[in-house]
């Protein structure tokens, strides 16, 4: 079986996914004590959850699986988005704080969305890998090009 399995890596959005979550850290060190299980643990797990389901749906080997876990990863992001006008709404999030977090979750998940869109729209490349076996010869023949399934605009 030909691995599809993607490198996350050379993925730009994880590049982006994965400074969103230490931005999410950074920027809600300073929360209430009060919400260390609240919404300061709230936020943070989201914003893990982000890079963490495209590194998991990389690790995936069918198209349908990846784009699958980008799904997740784009509702996660969204998610963040609620949280972090939530703990501007409510205080806890200064001005600076909140124009950071906002612009860098929806920079987030207008990527996804971007990967997301354009993987479905590629037609599998999968399909066929192995040519008809002649009646004549029982041979199995096999196809040895690689599959770029995952390349996008957003590879590196």
């Amino acid at each position: 079986m030909l691995s599809l399995m993607r490198d996350h890596h050379k993925l730009l959005a994880f590049e982006i996914v994965d400074q969103l979550a230490v931005t999410v850290y950074e920027h809600s060190r300073d929360f209430p004590r009060s919400e260390q299980f609240g919404l300061t643990s709230q936020m943070r797990r989201t914003a893990v959850s982000v890079p963490s389901n495209i590194v998991e749906g990389c690790a995936r080997n069918s198209l349908a699986d990846y784009i699958r876990f980008l799904d997740i990863a784009y509702g996660s992001a969204r998610e963040l988005e609620y949280q972090v006008s939530l703990a501007h709404r409510l205080g806890i999030l200064s001005d600076e704080s909140f124009a950071v977090l906002r612009s860098k979750a929806e920079e987030t998940s207008k990527v996804l969305n971007g990967l997301i869109r354009s993987l479905r729209n590629q037609k599998p490349k999968t399909k066929n890998l192995l040519p008809p076996v002649s009646r004549l010869s029982p041979k199995l023949h096999c196809k040895s090009d690689s599959d770029d399934l995952g390349k996008t605009a957003v590879h590196r």
